[in-house]
Formats: C-alpha cells, sequence, structure tokens
C-alpha cells in the first residue's frame, strides 16, 4: 500500500494532496496527481510573488511619508518661528531676571530694586518637650492644634502625635505657610524644633496654639515687602511676592537689592528660527538618503516608478526657490547650502549676517508667498496624510493587493477542486488496477496447482 504526500509548498488555503493506494502503481498515481496540483497552482505562486511585491512597494511608501512627513514638520516649525519668539535680557541678572510672554510689548524698561522682600519666620518656643526624634517625640501631647495666620484660624489635626505628623498636617492646611524641622541642639543633644515661615513676603502674624491653647510659636523675624520703582519713578512699589508684574506680559524676578537701576530689554529672539532652518536641513537630508534607496543600481521596490522622480521634483522645488529682491533671495543666501552630495548643511554664521527683515521678507507665510508658501504646497502635494502623492500611491496599491488576494482565492478553490476529482478518478482507477492484479495473482495461482510440471511462467 503506497502513502505519499505532496512536497509542494503551502499556498494559502489550498488542501496538500494525499492519495493512499491499495495496487502497487499507487505511487505512480500519487506522483502523477502532484504533478497535475503543481502546474495547477503556479498562476497562485505568481499572484503570491506580486503580492509580495505590492507590499514591499507598500513598506517603501511607508518610510518615504515618514520623512517627508517630518520635512514638512520642519518647514511648519520655521514658519512659527519666523516672526521671532519674545524674549527678555536683563543688564545685571543677580538683581533680577525677566520672562516676557504673550502680550509683551517690545521696548527697553528700567527698574530700581530698593529691598527683596522678605518672609516671617518663626520657631517652636524654648521650653517645650524636647524632641530627639521627630519620627518619634512632639512638642506638644494635644491631638489637634489651631493655626492663626493673619488673624485666620486654620484647624490642625495631625495623622500621629510625631512632630512629622504635625509639620505635615500644617502643609496640608494650605494656609499660605511652610512648615520644616529643625535640628537646634546639635548632633550629640538634638533638640528638633518645629519651624513655621510664611510663603509670601511680607509682615505676617503666624502663631500655632495646642488644644488648651498654649501658643508653641515665637516669632523670629518679622517679614518686609518688596519695593521697587520703575522707569526712574520716584514712587515706590510695594510687593508681598518677589515674582512681580512689570508690564503685561512681562514678569520680573526680584532677586536683590541695587543702588542703581538694572536694563530689561524685550524684543524677538531668531535663535529658534535658526535651530529649525538647522533641523530643515537635517529633514530635508533624510528625504534625500530614503529617496535615495529606489535610484540607481540596488534600487528599492518603486525603482522606475513615477512617484520616485514626483518626490525627486518636490525636492528640488526647494533647494532651487528663488525669489525676493533683498540680500536673501535664496536658500543660500538664508545659509542653507547644498552640497556636491546632494545634502543640504546650514551655516548660523550666514544666518546671522543678514537682517532678519530681509529674511522674513523671503520666506513670506505658508499663505502669503515667498518661500514658506511655495515650500508648504509642494510638500503638502507629496506628503499629506489624506491625499499627498505618497498616499494616493499607497492606496493605489493596496487596491491592487485587495484584487491579486481576491483572484489568489478563487485560484485556490480552483486547484483543491481540481485536486479533490482527481483523487476520486484515481482512487476508483488504484482500485480497480488493484482488482485486476488479485485476479491475476488468483489465476497464477490455480495454473501452477494445476500444471505443477510447467513451472512458474504464466
Amino acid at each position: 500500500m503506497g502513502s505519499i504526500s505532496s512536497s509542494l509548498p503551502s499556498t494559502g488555503s489550498l488542501s496538500l494532496p494525499t492519495f493512499n493506494g491499495e495496487s502497487t502503481f499507487s505511487a505512480s498515481l500519487q506522483t502523477q496527481l502532484d504533478q497535475a496540483v503543481e502546474n495547477a497552482s503556479q498562476p497562485i505562486e505568481e499572484m503570491q510573488s506580486e503580492v509580495s511585491n505590492l507590499q514591499s512597494q507598500q513598506e517603501a511608501l511607508s518610510g518615504l511619508q515618514s520623512a517627508f512627513g517630518s520635512l514638512q514638520s520642519a518647514l511648519t516649525s520655521i514658519g512659527s518661528d519666523s516672526t521671532g519668539a519674545l524674549s527678555a535680557n536683563v543688564s545685571n541678572t543677580s538683581v533680577a531676571t525677566a520672562t516676557a510672554a504673550s502680550g509683551a510689548l517690545p521696548g527697553t524698561y528700567t527698574i530700581q530694586v530698593a529691598q527683596v522682600g522678605t518672609s516671617t519666620t518663626t520657631l517652636s518656643a524654648n521650653g517645650l518637650t524636647t524632641v530627639t526624634d521627630p519620627t518619634t517625640g512632639n512638642i506638644s501631647p494635644s491631638s489637634s492644634f489651631t493655626l492663626i495666620v493673619n488673624g485666620t484660624n486654620f484647624a490642625i489635626s495631625p495623622a500621629g502625635n510625631t512632630l512629622d505628623d504635625l509639620a505635615t498636617a500644617i502643609n496640608d492646611a494650605g494656609a499660605g505657610v511652610q512648615a520644616t524641622i529643625v535640628n537646634v541642639g546639635g548632633n550629640s543633644s538634638p533638640d528638633y524644633r518645629l519651624a513655621v515661615t510664611s510663603t509670601s513676603a511680607g509682615d505676617t502674624t503666624i502663631q500655632l496654639n495646642d488644644a488648651n491653647n498654649n501658643p508653641l510659636l515665637n516669632t523670629l523675624a518679622s517679614g518686609t515687602d518688596a519695593e521697587y520703582s520703575v522707569d526712574g519713578n520716584s514712587t515706590q512699589v510695594q510687593s508681598t511676592s518677589n515674582q512681580v508684574t512689570l508690564a503685561p506680559g512681562l514678569t520680573v524676578n526680584l532677586l536683590q537689592a541695587n543702588s542703581s537701576p538694572v536694563t530689561i530689554t524685550v524684543g524677538a529672539n531668531y535663535s529658534a528660527l535658526s535651530n529649525d532652518l538647522s533641523n530643515f536641513a537635517t529633514a530635508y537630508n533624510s528625504a534625500v538618503s530614503t529617496l535615495g534607496q529606489q535610484i540607481g543600481q540596488n534600487a528599492g521596490p518603486l525603482s522606475g516608478q513615477s512617484i520616485v522622480y514626483t518626490l525627486q521634483g518636490a525636492l528640488n522645488t526647494l533647494v532651487n526657490y528663488t525669489g525676493g529682491s533683498g540680500t536673501v533671495n535664496s536658500l543660500a543666501s538664508l545659509g542653507l547650502t547644498l552640497g556636491s552630495t546632494g545634502q543640504l548643511s546650514f551655516d548660523s554664521t550666514v544666518f546671522n549676517s543678514q537682517s532678519i527683515g530681509a529674511i522674513q521678507q523671503f520666506l513670506g507665510g505658508a499663505t502669503t508667498g515667498g518661500f514658506l508658501q511655495t515650500a508648504t504646497n509642494t510638500l503638502t502635494g507629496v506628503a499629506d496624510p489624506s491625499v499627498g502623492d505618497i498616499q494616493s500611491e499607497f492606496t493605489s496599491l493596496q487596491t491592487e493587493v485587495t484584487n491579486e488576494n481576491g483572484l489568489i482565492t478563487n485560484e485556490e478553490t480552483r486547484v483543491n477542486d481540481l485536486t479533490t476529482n482527481m483523487e476520486q478518478q484515481l482512487t476508483q482507477a488504484d482500485a480497480l488496477i488493484a482488482n485486476l492484479q488479485e485476479q491475476k495473482s488468483y489465476f497464477t495461482q490455480l495454473f501452477q496447482a494445476e500444471y505443477p510440471s510447467s513451472g512458474s511462467t504464466g
């Protein structure tokens, strides 16, 4: 009895042909079945190879979409920073620092700091229970306390009867004070005290009473307001915070009193734009390298495809753009230079040597002309994730993949039907041959029994 399975590779949902015969010709019948299925499967294997090729093209397109998308993002950043980001520079940063936000007006401001604000500080009084370990001891046996800040009472209920618990409860009260624990006794004889300090400048009254209304804190120093004058004005401005609003959008941190005013200059800072141009060069070079994998002798699966030439044209449009009547009329005059290898480099020295007005005139805006509008339209046309050329090509390939898979399914059904029919026919043929072989064997044995002297010849 022969039993042979096909060595053909699996092709999707194809049933592998198997044939079990009883005649001595079963192996030959299996070979015929294998050959028939192999021949019938050739179109399927070719279609599967085509699907694999289409999917390789899609994978290459995904890489290009990522590279050109990064280039598009770099261009967007240039547009966002082309007007410059506001910054505030202080002539003496040991006296004050400043931050300019949206709404700040460019200009020069002066500020003279008469005194920086100080906080009110208190310390638990002498004579209370000495605490050698704040995790186990406390300055009072009370389980509840009253914190009084500028006449306002706050109920304090620590989670436990330790100094650590008391400090934590005070900090959680939202009373505008900060509780800490300090050791005033040294390492050999520790004496941990509760220190409570106001979080704002100015004279603040702070007291902590136990359940018996006994005061627990002594004031070490009363706070003072911050005082400063603006733009030479003789009037002193007082503040309970060291952080003051000098003008709309302009915040100043007072650090130290000074006998002479410091100057704060608010203006546009174009360092972000310089960084954006450098990032644009990096993104452009990445796009060039990714596209280059589909060009030349060892080109990838998109070799010869029209999308490759479309993307090449888009990159050429970017680097060859010229416009403007000022000193900046090309990417080279902006500091972006195309090298012999097709890579873009950025020279910040060239950028810094140009007037910001000429730079802005050349760049324009995404919808108002100039390089930004041309580049935006070009990259949107090829890299838009919904309607760009790359996405359109990817969608077209997906349609082909879907169609091919449909054809493969149909062919697999045809081959499976062919296999089933042949197996049935071969089974019938094998059974007939086996029956004939049995009859031959029977008559041979019968003849030999009747005529033993004739030998074994039929």
